[in-house]
């Protein structure tokens, strides 16, 4: 039975509809409300950061049929904000409106194994890894593949799902304490930085990208995103695009896409995982950029043009979680010193109008722009002092 909650309001040709009422919705919102056109989310929850912006907000669950049609109603194309959109919904939508990404795409994006071979077919380097789904595969595991990370194959983000494990013993209890589930052994390798790579691409195959972002994470939350020239050698950064677009053809995707690698050391690349969507290390964009992953985002699901964005300034972009309301581990929430941030030249601010301050919960991020990166980069570590952030 239904849990809809429909308000009667009139369909717009002009509306555009996004699954997820969270910061990357309420972000696309307010570009798609730039460009003049109206807006609807599905989200269950009354306080969604997208929902409270938008003109429609349906109020329901993302399986619900009645919402669903409502959401098809009001609107001429459909996009999602998070990846782990029910695969029938995205079905039932696209039975009568353009959607995009398709269903298709975010299903291989769900799915850790079924990602993995996508990176296999495009010929695009990936760790060494082993799909396990049985107790027979858990023994026939190769020994060179540990130590290694065993991930979860579906509902894992931000680290979550993912258990580093030395040895057979270790992999055996791991599996064990996350389910038994399907999960993805990656072989461990040696790290020397992260970096993403955001693309959009029309339903006409036309692809543009942003530059390379060069990304730190800590406790497998991004912290950090850099981006300017030489932030990663030439050669790199180039593979790394080929690679991102490469990913992208082979999905015949439509819409904005993250790639994500790791840079291993010895300057080699190995692909990590995408995300069907805008993503944390391309925010930046709306400041530093001539057009924003989000701009890219409406473009990309209307069918306008698609031209490549213009890096027109250096740039770092500081991650902000609900821990920064609670200095030194404080009970009480009190707000950060976002006066003493907005001194420095060239702070940006973007907070996501969520309601309560929680430990671990993505708030907003601060974006740092400037004429060189030495500047954007002493700007940034005293933004990081006055926040209490670790160093970087």
């Amino acid at each position: 039975m239904s849990t809809a909650l429909i308000l009667p309001v009139e369909k717009t040709e002009t509306t555009l509809g996004v699954l997820g009422g969270g910061q990357l919705g309420r972000m696309f919102v307010h570009a798609a409300q730039q460009m003049g056109y109206f807006t609807a989310v599905l989200d269950p929850d009354p306080a969604s950061p997208a929902g409270r912006v938008s003109h429609h907000h349906i109020r329901c669950d993302y399986s619900d049929p009645a919402g669903l049609d409502e959401l098809a109603r009001l609107c001429s194309a459909v996009t999602t904000e998070f990846e782990n959109v029910p695969a029938e919904a995205m079905a039932r939508l696209a039975a009568s409106r353009p959607v995009s990404p398709a269903a298709a795409a975010v299903a291989i994006a769900q799915d850790r194994a079924a990602e993995k071979a996508h990176f296999v077919r495009c010929g695009v380097p990936c760790a060494p890894h082993a799909v396990i789904e049985s107790a027979a595969q858990l023994a026939a595991v190769p020994a060179d593949l540990l130590p290694g990370i065993l991930k979860t194959a579906r509902l894992g983000y931000d680290g979550k799902g993912q258990v580093r494990v030395a040895d057979a013993a270790a992999l055996a209890a791991a599996w064990a304490e996350l389910g038994q589930v399907t999960c993805v052994l990656e072989k461990m390798l040696p790290l020397a930085a992260e970096c993403s790579v955001i693309v959009a691409r029309g339903a006409d195959g036309a692809m543009v990208n942003f530059p390379v972002q060069r990304n730190l994470h800590r406790a497998g939350i991004l912290a950090v995103t850099e981006v300017y020239e030489g932030n990663l050698p030439a050669d790199l950064a180039a593979q790394a695009v080929a690679a991102a677009r490469s990913v992208a053809t082979g999905l015949d995707y439509v819409g904005v896409l993250c790639v994500e690698f790791f840079v291993l050391q010895g300057d080699t690349l190995v692909v990590n995982e995408i995300a069907p969507r805008p993503h944390n290390s391309g925010h930046y964009t709306v400041d530093a950029c001539d057009l924003s992953q989000f701009d890219l985002q409406v473009r990309a699901m209307t069918g306008l043009p698609l031209l490549a964005p213009r890096l027109h300034s250096p740039s770092i972009m500081l991650n902000l979680l609900g821990d920064l309301w609670y200095p030194d581990g404080a009970a009480d929430a009190s707000t950060p010193p976002w006066e003493r941030v907005l001194g420095l030249p060239g702070a940006h601010l973007h907070l996501y109008g969520k309601l309560e301050a929680k430990r671990g919960r993505k708030m907003g991020h601060l974006t740092l722009t400037g004429s060189s990166p030495d500047e954007v980069r002493q700007a940034a570590l005293q933004a990081a002092a006055i926040l209490g952030l670790e160093p970087f």
